[in-house]
């Protein structure tokens, strides 16, 4: 079961339901460390779910997975360099193909939005939070995008404006969208606060 529960909010506000094996069906897995917890609580629930994963782990080693071991495995320090191995992944990937994802929102969200653009259904995608509230943020001015967003409002790093924090979740772009929260009222900006989930 996910990690963390998210009160509700507006539609395109993802959630993140649980990883549930679909069995020995071809799957894609893509985690980070807090997220590879739950793709080892998968295969101890149903080793076959391991027989055709290729897995992708992302800032930790194999040893996290335990047993049983999955097909294929590509460890990257970080997602930049993970990016290229999923898309070449998604990109070659036959129908039936599950896609399993956990960790961040902000890796369940670049995931997403790369399978989007490679054509995959948005059944097949099954996503799991574990890890922060942190969330990737893009700027609807300068069109930026901030990773690891932890605060209401907060400072776009890319044009320097201060931005409110919105549900508001592009399922294209993987990205939840910040607004200029002093626009109307320059300078008059709301006390910071911590993102909740």
């Amino acid at each position: 079961m996910p990690n963390t529960e998210f009160t509700p909010s507006i539609p395109s506000r993802p959630t993140y339901t649980g990883l549930v094996s679909q069995g020995a069906a071809p799957a894609i897995m893509v985690a980070d460390e807090a997220g590879a917890g739950a793709l080892a609580d998968l295969a101890a629930s149903d080793a076959s779910v391991m027989d055709h994963a290729y897995v992708v782990l992302i800032g930790c080693g194999v040893d996290v997975l335990r047993t049983p071991a999955p097909a294929a495995v590509h460890e990257a320090p970080d997602f930049d360099a993970a990016t290229p191995v999923i898309t070449q992944l998604l990109g070659e990937a036959r129908m039936g193909t599950q896609l399993y994802l956990a960790g961040s929102e902000g890796l369940i969200g670049h995931v997403s939005a790369i399978a989007f653009a490679q054509g995959l259904p948005l059944d097949v995608i099954q996503s799991e939070h574990r890890g922060p509230i942190a969330r990737r943020m893009q700027c609807v001015h300068c069109k930026g995008i901030t990773e690891d967003v932890t605060t209401d409002p907060f400072t776009c790093s890319h044009c320097g404006l201060t931005l409110f924090v919105r549900d508001h979740f592009s399922r294209r772009l993987g990205v939840f969208q910040g607004v200029c929260v002093d626009a109307e009222t320059p300078g008059v900006v709301p006390e910071t606060v911590e993102i909740r989930p």
